[in-house]
């Protein structure tokens, strides 16, 4: 039953979301007003078929990254969301976990900054959302799955990134980034996940076990990041982050100073897109 229930909301809440609301085109024809299942797919980072077969109730036991990233793409609510994990079969995430839980008023900054690079982490620096002009500078994130949506991890255990730091600033970002995973860690002991993250850097990271043995805690800062763009060439921008306090999110914002030759290239990329883009892993 809970299946059939969790299919049925699933294709409500569907038809309930606009494509201009998700940030969307509109065109062609459509039997309903709402979302299709392709672009519900590619807003959960989904496929297709594991869309289908949810709505179908083929599909039985969906983890709870799933229902987290289909709770982020169909604009749920706190309580809509917490009924579609029960519907799901599983406990809503509780205080003692990493919150990944997108307010209506996050999104709708996102949704207002859409010539802007943005991308939205939680406290563990895991991505959440990005949109179509962070895709475009960094690399599109749609198709990583598990740890290699994390930040620290794809730094550490993933391929080279986009961004160009030199010696010293590469110690400071490698410093920073673990004090902050560390003190993330104290904050939410609890969440399995997270550990099973910070385990898994130290087994296969010598870099990361040291400065994690360091004992060392701390923050992310703003920056001035260069970032080499296999189309555009190298861009120097202001990398802001701002932090949510109530739902503990990192919203990172890429921006360039008015006239400059950056922001010329930044404009280019909000009309190329990720059309041209050799390159799929994100920085």
């Amino acid at each position: 039953m809970a299946t059939t229930e969790l299919g049925r909301a699933l294709r409500r809440w569907r038809d309930r979301v606009s494509p201009r609301s998700a940030g969307l085109p509109e065109g062609g024809r459509r039997r309903a007003a709402g979302l299709r299942r392709e672009e519900l797919a590619m807003l959960a980072g989904i496929s297709v078929d594991y869309i289908v077969r949810l709505e179908q109730g083929r599909a039985t036991s969906p983890s709870s990254q799933v229902v987290e990233a289909l709770a982020r793409a169909l604009r749920l609510d706190p309580a809509e969301r917490a009924h579609l994990f029960l519907l799901a079969g599983l406990a809503p995430p509780g205080p003692e976990t990493v919150p990944c839980y997108l307010t209506p008023s996050v999104q709708r900054l996102l949704d207002r900054l859409g010539d802007t690079p943005v991308v939205v982490l939680d406290a563990a620096m895991t991505l959440l959302v990005a949109n179509p002009m962070y895709a475009a500078l960094m690399g599109d994130p749609s198709a990583l799955r598990g740890f290699a949506r994390n930040r620290v991890w794809n730094h550490f255990l993933g391929p080279p990134g986009r961004i160009r730091r030199t010696p010293e600033e590469l110690r400071d970002f490698e410093t920073r980034v673990v004090a902050e995973l560390r003190s993330v860690a104290g904050r939410y002991p609890a969440d399995l996940r997270l550990r099973e993250l910070v385990d898994e850097l130290r087994a296969r990271s010598d870099r990361f076990d040291e400065l994690w043995d360091s004992g060392a805690v701390g923050h992310v800062e703003s920056s001035v990041k260069t970032i080499d763009h296999p189309d555009v060439g190298a861009l120097t921008l202001d990398c802001d982050v701002l932090r949510v306090e109530g739902n503990d999110l990192r919203i990172l914002v890429y921006s360039a100073e008015p006239g400059s030759e950056a922001a010329e290239k930044l404009r280019l990329l909000s009309v190329v897109g990720t059309q041209s883009l050799t390159s799929h892993r994100p920085a």
